[in-house]
């Protein structure tokens, strides 16, 4: 068998979808990051997947060496790029031997996975109406952004406010809800201290990216703070990003990212050097269906996975939802906070390519949004 072609969409709200065909007529999909550079990712797979036609789809590890290594590498254009094809080449091995991927990985270690939801907009609110509807539909567990934007040091109103959120919560549901708080970089490490400390009572599930990971040594303060687990790593690529979080012991769980990091098997490895740090896993998958399809694969056969992201209804969908380019949409129906393990072959997922095409044509260009402070300075999203 042997790689025969290469298709690439660019599709609302914000997914890029490659789909790479063999000569025998197998094809796999994989997805990409768009962020704020559509083109750019674009462009940036084109040119990788060019250079595999007539190869072997099957020499999974030996391509993912050859697309990684080059002078220049990580980063996340290049780590978006290489999830992409990754992932689409191992839905292709997967039908070839008509399995699903987790069983070419070990097999699964799991029955089911837990799941959570997203409540609050990315300016968080109304979040007991929301959770309310969450738990209607059988979700124990949900995550929110902490705040909107916050300055080095801000108003302690904004604490107040973040804090009043979360007691709302708890108290309608008391500790039948897990809550996961995503503090999403927009705060700093002065006022990261003061509202991880503030929140640390209401006994959150984690708190997420408490500040930007570049700012990797704060994690060992505001560990020492609180007892609350910290989470972080959507932004990382490769186990090498993720090698200084294990080797400084403040962080909890990771939460690679399935279609930025590496693809499957980065993830696989990732979880497997979190594993050896007694480390829990918590994939970041908030974005299209073969991302999280995928993602799901190595959910399957990680022990240390205990719970999954994922985007239906997430509040950037504008319009679309994964579930409208997905024949088997089976594959994303949850009960009780929880999903079944995938059972078809490759990824699991059957893609609508008719819808693909006709969304595609509207084009894409996604910017996240961009924030100020109160006094005009620039604030993280």
């Amino acid at each position: 068998m042997k790689i025969s072609n290469f298709v690439v969409y660019k599709v609302k709200p914000r997914w890029i979808f490659i789909k790479i065909m063999t000569d025998e007529g197998i094809s796999g999909w994989g997805e990409l990051v768009s962020g704020t550079k559509t083109e750019t990712v674009v462009a940036c797979v084109k040119e990788m997947a060019s250079k595999l036609i007539g190869k072997d789809p099957f020499q999974i590890e030996k391509i993912w060496q050859r697309l990684h290594r080059s002078f220049f590498r990580g980063g996340p254009i290049n780590g978006t790029a290489i999830s992409g094809i990754e992932m689409a080449l191992w839905d292709i091995k997967g039908k070839a031997f008509d399995v699903p991927v987790y069983e070419l990985l070990g097999g699964a270690v799991r029955d089911r996975l837990q799941v959570y939801s997203w409540i609050g907009g990315d300016r968080p609110s109304d979040v007991v109406e929301m959770a309310q509807q969450r738990w209607n539909k059988g979700f124990r567990a949900v995550k929110m952004n902490a705040t909107s934007e916050m300055h080095y040091i801000d108003s302690y109103e904004k604490v107040d406010a973040a804090v009043e959120r979360v007691a709302s919560i708890r108290d309608k549901f008391g500790n039948r809800m897990a809550i996961g708080i995503d503090f999403h970089g927009r705060v700093h490490k002065p006022m990261a201290k003061v509202l991880a400390k503030a929140l640390e009572p209401y006994h959150p599930m984690f708190i997420e990216e408490p500040v930007l990971p570049e700012n990797w040594e704060s994690f060992q303060n505001i560990a020492n703070e609180v007892s609350t687990p910290i989470a972080t790593g959507e932004r990382l690529y490769t186990r090498w990003d993720f090698k200084r979080l294990f080797q400084q012991g403040a962080v909890d769980i990771v939460q690679p990212d399935i279609s930025l990091c590496g693809g499957l098997m980065e993830v696989r490895k990732i979880a497997a050097m979190a594993e050896a740090f007694d480390m829990a896993v918590a994939p970041h998958a908030p974005y299209g269906p073969v991302a999280l399809a995928a993602t799901f694969q190595v959910d399957a056969c990680t022990p240390n996975v205990f719970i999954q992201e994922q985007s239906l209804g997430i509040h950037y969908n504008q319009g679309f939802d994964l579930l409208d380019f997905v024949k088997n949409k089976e594959i994303f129906q949850y009960q009780n906070s929880f999903v079944n393990i995938p059972k078809k072959p490759g990824l699991g997922i059957e893609m609508d390519e008719d819808k693909i095409k006709e969304v595609a044509q509207q084009g894409l260009v996604w910017n996240n949004p961009s924030w100020i402070n109160y006094d005009g300075t620039i604030a993280e999203w």
